[in-house]
């Protein structure tokens, strides 16, 4: 019998070895800590220590987005490193309270602590990135899943505010709190709204209603806004970690079963309507639109006195049940979205930790009866949104995390919360949830304690 004997592969014919420069190098700039390559990690946190050895950290802002981006990415890259905790939305709560922290004890470098207070200030970006998430998020939906979606959740919102009114006030009462300062001391400012629209006018119409100082007011309704929002944070990122273990509870951002639009494209290439790439004109003028809409929000709040969020929110809806966006542009507003999302959120969240979330007021909420009644409360308003949810033919896990963003620390609450949850896609819901919820909790409260006193 013949055997046959293959010839030795010539020189040509073998695998060339992978040389270190630069395809070894490429692999190393490929290696990211969030969004940044390793590399430009390390060269950037060299300079901004020599920066800050020098006393040369300024606030513009090709150095302040160096600041917010490596201090952002990494507090979140250590939350998703840990264990367990990082099911539970730990990068969202690192990004945001870990900063809080270093700030409070002075660990933050005095140049940068200001830079960055002052930066948030005056640029007040935050309401830049809402602007883009809602006007990108509204313009990706279908028209169908849009319309549905905002008929149904004021339901599970309204019960489960119902609910954790009594169950929270109950709980409190049991605790030994007291049924009167529990309602209107700890369970409602959760509800409230926020700090600016919720915590600051809470407080001025308890002043005036009492006739105590509205900062001594301010002082005993501020900590469990601090505490229901990192509450609702983590049990936002444990429904995202429920979510993957039962896939049928969830729609991964999506309110109802058997719709799909744009915002399920994930992270494929988007495309136009003749399957081209959207060119970088149209992204930009997308951009502009979010810019423009959120404008003609704040001209309504002088106006109408109507919250300019909430105002951008039901322009951007008009102008996609109405057609006056094109789906060109429509497209261009998702890759606007999908860039805020990436890239944004986690920055905006250490200037927010720095400049905007008191590290002491949230340590001062962290007694027994507290934080009991301020988790029954949350868990109450999101369970009962479930449970209503599904009857209404939604997923549970997404009504439950809209009505969570009820509890949230308002437009920042939101982002912090819809990020653990990796569901940025919900933002228009949720500040229906925030601000509208927000401002009929305490107008009927601030109605029901007048009435009272």
């Amino acid at each position: 019998m013949q055997q046959s004997i293959s010839a030795p592969a010539s020189p040509a014919s073998l695998p060339r070895a992978e040389s270190w420069w630069p395809q070894g190098w490429w692999k190393i700039v490929d290696t990211r800590i969030g969004i940044i390559p390793v590399p430009l990690y390390v060269i950037l946190c060299a300079l901004l220590a020599g920066f800050t050895y020098t006393g040369d950290i300024k606030g513009e802002v090709s150095v302040m987005i160096a600041v917010l981006v490596i201090g952002g990415f990494t507090c979140a890259e250590i939350g998703k490193r840990l264990p367990i905790l990082r099911n539970i939305g730990a990068g969202a709560i690192f990004a945001t309270f870990v900063p809080s922290a270093l700030a409070y004890y002075k660990l933050l470098p005095p140049q940068i602590e200001k830079s960055v207070v002052e930066f948030t200030k005056y640029t007040n970006f935050l309401y830049l990135f809402i602007a883009c998430i809602i006007v990108g998020s509204i313009l990706g939906m279908d028209r169908q899943v849009l319309v549905k979606g905002f008929l149904k959740i004021f339901v599970p919102l309204a019960a489960g505010s119902v609910a954790a009114g009594i169950v929270g006030t109950l709980v409190g009462t049991l605790l030994g709190l007291g049924a009167y300062h529990t309602f209107f001391f700890v369970v409602v400012p959760i509800m409230a709204g926020g700090i600016g629209e919720g915590a600051i006018p809470l407080s001025v119409g308890y002043s005036e209603i009492l006739n105590q100082p509205q900062g001594d007011v301010f002082a005993l309704v501020l900590p469990p806004v601090m505490l229901g929002s990192l509450t609702a944070i983590i049990l936002a990122g444990t429904l995202n970690f429920v979510g993957k273990r039962y896939p049928n509870l969830t729609g991964e951002g999506r309110l109802q079963p058997g719709e799909r639009d744009d915002m399920d494209a994930g992270d494929e290439k988007i495309v136009d309507e003749k399957g081209a790439p959207i060119d970088v004109s149209t992204v930009a003028a997308a951009g502009l639109a979010a810019i423009t809409l959120y404008l003609m929000g704040v001209m309504c709040h002088r106006l109408f006195g109507l919250p300019a969020p909430v105002a951008m929110l039901f322009l951007a809806v008009v102008a996609k049940l109405t057609s006056a966006v094109s789906p060109h542009l429509q497209k261009g507003g998702l890759v606007v979205y999908k860039f805020f999302s990436t890239a944004v959120t986690y920055p905006l969240l250490f200037a927010i930790g720095v400049s905007m979330t008191p590290w002491d007021k949230l340590m001062a909420a962290f007694n027994i009866a507290n934080m009991i009644t301020i988790f029954c409360t949350v868990a109450t308003l999101m369970t009962v949104g479930a449970f209503v949810g599904r009857l209404l033919g939604m997923y549970p896990i997404e009504a439950a995390i809209i009505n969570a963003c009820h509890s949230g620390q308002g437009g920042t609450g939101d982002v912090a919360i819809l990020t653990a949850a990796n569901r940025m896609q919900l933002m228009p819901f949720a500040q229906i949830a925030t601000r509208i919820g927000g401002a009929v909790t305490v107008t009927s409260v601030l109605v029901l304690l007048s009435r009272l006193v």
